[in-house]
């Protein structure tokens, strides 16, 4: 039993880590403008309003990490934001980087957190564990079908 316990206390850490992280960049965002943002998305090949969403999405999608609201759903989301910033940013300067830009090292760490938030969900602390509707076990049932 001690064991799925440190299971689900680690699986929290990640979740509230990669919520943290995700609302500090969407809040970046906005802070920034973004419209500029737009403007920058546009300059690499991506349309303008995809600004947009992926701010809101990191930004509300890191609070609700942290309540543990919704959570496969946000890692999902968040899994195919990483992909895009990896191909339209980050791949060209490699995995360290280049001297000329990041590499998608971080990316793909935050890629595989998102994962495995997908893959097992994170109950411990979280609001999906409270909501009538959900049931212990459900998530390896979901899994399963």
């Amino acid at each position: 039993m001690w064991c799925h316990e440190k299971t689900e206390i680690g699986t929290f850490l990640l979740r509230v880590m990669l919520g943290i992280t995700f609302l500090m960049h969407g809040l970046s965002k906005f802070q920034s403008g973004l419209d500029n943002i737009s403007g920058w998305f546009q300059s690499i090949g991506i349309p303008g309003f995809m600004a947009y969403v992926v701010g809101t999405i990191e930004l509300v999608g890191g609070i609700a990490l942290i309540l543990g609201l919704g959570t496969r759903i946000i890692s999902a989301l968040l899994i195919s934001i990483m992909a895009g910033a990896i191909v339209y940013v980050k791949f060209p300067a490699g995995f360290m980087g280049n001297g000329e830009g990041a590499g998608f090292e971080i990316d793909l760490i935050l890629t595989f957190i998102a994962l495995h938030l997908v893959l097992n969900g994170s109950r411990f602390l979280s609001i999906d564990s409270k909501l009538p509707n959900h049931k212990k076990g459900q998530d390896s049932e979901i899994i399963a079908s």
